[in-house]
């Protein structure tokens, strides 16, 4: 395994944008560091784009005859190493140097097989996946979670389509569709679509929290629905506005800080987490990976209960909580720097040494960080506009993990493990074996 040349380009005119990342591929595919002939591309458009997607998916895969198969999404923004594309036209694609039996594209018209059975005649099986979705799709989190069963792991990561247009979808595979389906086009609306890796693709996944708790965390004692009446017994209303500091007699007052409310939900028997994502220790005031962040969408003063984007059983612990720009910056730094650590030898030669502590200007991918290459998904609420200035989110990736081989995309809600979150960024990165 190489490093997978990626690429990424703005410009009113789809086609420019094209020509500018067509000339970089090929230009880092004529590195030795680099794959020369890799199968596998991964394309991601921000929505300006969007009603362009098929024209962009011919155009690119006539360009590069060598790449079988396709996948990717929309987003209101993209992203590679180091940059962020919002709110302008913009497109970035990373060519996968993987065998082509340890991996397959899914749709909705080539799915992929159950869990620990092998799907056509290269007897694949899924052990993880990335997973692109619509998110207006019915009961898309049952979706999700019969995805990720259908992985040797039960871990999946991506996101769901962000666009203010068509939500479309990349899917083009080369191991052909179901019968009777005719030959697709490669670009799909709703549903869900992604690549399927096998046990021989090296992954290291990490979720990491853009959210704060305010508040210790409690137990749903009575929910209805998404409509929580009590926690620890206290009516939640009551426990929110005494929390927040508020009154209700106070509207002027009280709205910006229930608007800026959130709360974390940590499910009453929350799943073991498996080798492959494995999170370290928290610090202390952060979420972990086992939270899902929702909305607070309302208040019932006649119940004294406080509605919720999600439902919460009995049982459920749940923590109100809000948006925080030095937390999430902590979090992200935290699990890039556990990736950087797990991945890079203790030990390295002196020129291996040397190429790795150049200025900062100067860096550039290296196979001794052992990251062919890497995926962002993070939430469109977040990046440089949440974190400050143009381009900051990626920036932090960048001095944390290091210069490497990454694209990906501003999503509508994030996918992890075999659950849809929000305000998070997942980060995952494809491994190569230590030199």
């Amino acid at each position: 395994m190489k490093l997978f040349p990626y690429a990424h380009a703005t410009h009113p005119q789809w086609r420019m944008a094209a020509a500018l990342v067509l000339a970089q591929l090929r230009g880092q595919m004529a590195l030795p560091d680099y794959a020369q002939t890799p199968a596998l591309a991964l394309l991601y458009i921000t929505d300006h784009y969007a009603a362009e997607a098929q024209a962009i998916l011919e155009h690119l895969s006539a360009e590069l005859p060598e790449v079988t198969d396709w996948a990717g999404t929309v987003g209101v923004g993209v992203s590679a190493n180091n940059v962020e594309y919002f709110d302008e036209p913009a497109m970035c694609v990373m060519l996968c140097d993987l065998s082509p039996d340890q991996y397959r594209v899914f749709s909705g018209v080539a799915p992929m097989a159950a869990s620990g059975r092998a799907s056509g005649s290269g007897g694949f099986v899924a052990h993880t996946a990335l997973v692109h979705a619509d998110g207006g799709t019915p009961e898309l989190n049952e979706l999700i979670a019969e995805v990720a069963d259908r992985t040797t792991s039960g871990y999946v990561f991506g996101g769901l389509a962000g666009s203010r247009g068509p939500s479309v979808q990349f899917s083009l595979g080369s191991a052909g569709n179901l019968s009777g389906q005719g030959a697709a086009s490669g670009v799909f609306h709703g549903g869900l679509s992604g690549v399927a890796f096998g046990a021989g693709v090296g992954i290291v996944s990490r979720v990491t929290q853009g959210a704060q708790p305010v508040d210790k965390e409690r137990t749903v004692t009575e929910s209805d629905g998404n409509l929580v009446l009590k926690l620890d017994g206290e009516p939640a209303l009551d426990v929110l506005l005494r929390e927040l500091d508020i009154s209700l007699e106070q509207p002027e007052q009280a709205m910006p800080r229930l608007r800026a409310t959130l709360v974390g939900l940590t499910q009453p028997h929350p799943d073991v987490d498996i080798e492959l994502p494995a999170s370290g220790p928290q610090l202390r005031g952060q979420f972990g990976s086992e939270v899902m962040v929702r909305h607070l969408i309302g208040l019932d003063p006649g119940r004294r209960g406080v509605a919720i984007g999600d439902v919460a059983p009995e049982g459920t612990r749940l923590a109100f909580c809000e948006r925080n720009v030095q937390a999430a910056r902590a979090d992200l730094i935290r699990v890039c720097s556990e990736v950087r650590e797990e991945l890079e030898p203790e030990e390295l030669s002196l020129s291996m040494a040397s190429a790795l502590t150049v200025a900062e200007a100067e860096a550039a991918p290296h196979p001794a960080r052992r990251i062919a290459g890497a995926i962002y998904v993070s939430c469109a609420g977040r990046g440089g506009p949440h974190f400050g200035s143009p381009s900051a989110e990626l920036q932090v990736v960048r001095r944390a993990l290091g210069d490497v081989p990454l694209v990906g995309f501003f999503a509508g809600g994030e996918i992890a493990h075999h659950r849809l979150y929000g305000y998070t960024g997942v980060l995952t990165v494809f491994t190569m074996p230590a030199l």
